[in-house]
């Protein structure tokens, strides 16, 4: 049976979006994946990974000398073929070098001198699609077959459990929405969840989720909901997140990770999309989820991330969409769900 190795080293999001080129190779033998030391925990319990490799390229890893240990390290396990989820330089002369023989990666990505099978890059396709046809060049995938997948295990599962049953918050209880208002790009922060954490607290249990950079957002959002609202800012791993969301009848998120945790476990979710669009290949994926953005502002988008400061200084592109168009989204999907 051949074996994979595929390397992906670049954000959380596209981590979760890698998981179905994954499945696909884990049927055909071993697959191995090189990654980020925080995206590690989040493939964790894959019954599609033999071996999960974090590779620290800031810290303990950087530099030449931590490239070619991990480049020797690789060639031991003689690998069949490499897939170049992340397209970087570094990312393909890594296969290169740990003597893999089929190196396979988009034809538009930086690294592509180092590949020998080069497939094209389908703007019309979500990112999840794209990296699947890295396995499968010569089909567009089914939607059921894009649909990442996440694997919370039992310490995941009992943490959220004490969470929940610390706050009293059970099945038959009111609905559990979540939001995560926080992003690593600043444009993309919708300014508004306190206001809609503050209409939707009559109709929800509110729970905010972020890392513990994010707790004073968080505690500011908990604050508008009142009294039951959540804060699990920095309490759980990234998996353990991914395991609230859910447990979550709703997340209501910015364009960024926590939209791809719950395309992962099927949350749905209404995203709000700023400087960036759907159309990057990048919204949500679980049944039942919309997305929200100013579609009438002739300069959006202006960024494939997200730029640190809005361009042209107004930010319209987050100001003017309100908590209200929000809240009329949220209700609209709660009807549904609980039905």
């Amino acid at each position: 049976m051949p074996s994979s190795l595929v390397i992906q080293t670049s954000f959380l999001g596209d981590t979760v979006l890698t998981t179905p080129l994954i499945a696909e190779l884990a049927r055909r033998g071993p697959v191995d994946v090189v990654t980020t030391p925080a995206s590690a925990n989040l493939l964790a319990n894959n019954p599609g990974i033999r071996s999960v490799i974090p590779y620290d390229k800031r810290g303990s890893e950087r530099g030449p000398l931590g490239f070619m240990r991990l480049a020797l390290r690789l060639r031991r396990f003689g690998y069949d073929a490499a897939y170049l989820a992340q397209g970087s330089v570094r990312s393909g002369a890594l296969a290169l070098l740990a003597g893999v023989g089929r190196r396979v990666g988009f034809a538009t990505h930086a690294g592509r001198a180092f590949y020998n099978v080069r497939v094209e890059y389908r703007e019309d396709l979500h990112h999840a699609a794209r990296l699947l046809r890295l396995a499968r060049p010569d089909a567009i995938p089914a939607a059921a077959d894009v649909r990442p997948r996440l694997y919370p295990g039992i310490p995941e599962r009992g943490a959220v459990d004490r969470f929940l049953a610390l706050h009293d918050a059970y099945d038959d209880g009111p609905p559990l929405v979540a939001l995560a208002p926080a992003s690593v790009w600043e444009t993309k922060r919708w300014p508004y969840y306190a206001e809609l954490a503050r209409e939707l607290a009559p109709h929800a249990r509110v729970v905010v989720l972020g890392s513990a950079n994010d707790a004073e957002l968080a505690a500011d959002v908990c604050r508008a909901a009142g009294d039951s609202a959540l804060n699990a800012a920095g309490v759980f791993t990234l998996l353990g997140s991914a395991e609230l969301i859910r447990r979550s009848n709703l997340l209501i998120t910015n364009d960024s990770a926590p939209q791809h945790l719950a395309s992962a476990v099927d949350t749905p979710t209404i995203t709000i999309f700023g400087p960036t669009v759907p159309a990057f290949g990048f919204g949500p994926l679980a049944q039942d989820s919309t997305v929200v953005g100013h579609d009438s502002l002739a300069c959006r988008p202006c960024d494939r991330h997200g730029p640190r400061r809005c361009p042209l200084v107004h930010w319209k592109c987050m100001r003017e969409v309100t908590p209200r168009e929000v809240m009329e989204r949220v209700l609209g999907i709660l009807s549904r769900v609980q039905t």
